[in-house]
C-alpha cells in the first residue's frame, strides 16, 4: 500500500477514513472518556476488535468484516436465507385455517 495525502480540511476526499474516525469518536472515545494514553490505547484496541469481529456492517450485507475477509460471507448469507425459508414454512404450517382465510381476504 502506498500512503496518499488528501486535501486538509476536505473530508470528501477521504470519506471512508473520516467515517471511521467519526465511529471511533462517537462509539468509543466519547462514551469511555479515557483518562490516560494507555487507557485510550486499551479502549481503542477493544473497539477495533469489536468493530472488525462482532459488529455487523450494512455495507457488506450485515456481516462482520472478518467474516467477509475470511470468505465466510457466502456461507453465512446462505444460512440466513435457509433460516428465513424455514421460518416462513413453519408459519404457513402453523397458521390456522381461519387465519389463512382472513389473510386471503386482505
Amino acid at each position: 500500500m502506498t500512503p496518499v495525502r488528501t486535501s486538509p480540511f476536505y473530508p470528501q476526499s477521504n470519506g471512508k477514513i473520516e467515517r471511521g474516525h467519526q465511529s471511533l469518536k462517537k462509539e468509543c472515545i466519547r462514551p469511555k472518556t479515557p483518562g490516560s494514553v494507555e487507557e485510550a490505547r486499551r479502549v481503542v484496541a477493544a473497539f477495533i476488535h469489536t468493530y472488525n469481529h462482532h459488529r455487523l456492517h450494512s455495507a457488506i450485507g450485515y456481516l462482520a468484516p472478518v467474516d467477509k475477509l475470511q470468505g465466510r460471507d457466502t456461507l453465512i448469507l446462505q444460512q440466513r436465507k435457509q433460516k428465513l425459508i424455514e421460518a416462513q414454512l413453519h408459519r404457513a404450517q402453523s397458521a390456522s385455517p381461519e387465519h389463512l382465510k382472513q389473510a386471503a381476504n386482505l
